[in-house]
């Protein structure tokens, strides 16, 4: 059985694994341990079955909103309701600290990810030209209101 967890210490190996997998430049561990250390800006979840880690998903709480940093599901995990129940965890933790709305960027050519997103209630807003300093892709601007 899926359960999702606040992200802890003990997971980021796993956790790192998935980002090296899912990013052409991942996060590494160190840039997850601070993240664990913000607790009061950042919220993380993993998406466990036993000891296992199945994907992540995180944001910043920035003032009255969220801003979505990473969500990445392990490779052979996809497909099978794992991006959906963390991006909710997020949606539900924005709605318990009364954040007005969450936003992401996306690359503008994973439709995979748009989609998820689309089915989660966020919308188009916008695009940042050249965002991703990897291959000068574009990014989509996405957006959830709450309440």
């Amino acid at each position: 059985m899926i359960e999702i967890l606040p992200m802890k210490a003990e997971h980021i190996d796993q956790v790192c694994e998935i980002e090296s997998d899912s990013f052409s430049i991942p996060w590494t561990r160190r840039d997850f341990m601070k993240e664990l250390d913000n607790a009061k800006m950042c919220i993380y979840f993993v998406a466990v079955e036993g000891d296992e880690v199945l994907g992540y998903a995180g944001m910043w709480h920035v003032i009255n909103e969220g801003h979505i940093t990473n969500v990445a599901v392990k490779r052979e995990r996809r497909r099978e309701g794992v991006g959906d129940a963390l991006i909710e965890a997020l949606i539900k933790a924005g709605s318990l600290k009364e954040m007005a709305g969450l936003t992401l960027e996306v690359r503008i050519f994973n439709g995979i990810a748009q989609k998820l997103y689309r089915k989660h209630g966020f919308k188009t807003e916008g695009v940042r030209r050249r965002y991703y300093a990897d291959t000068g892709e574009d990014a989509i601007i996405m957006w959830k209101i709450l309440g």
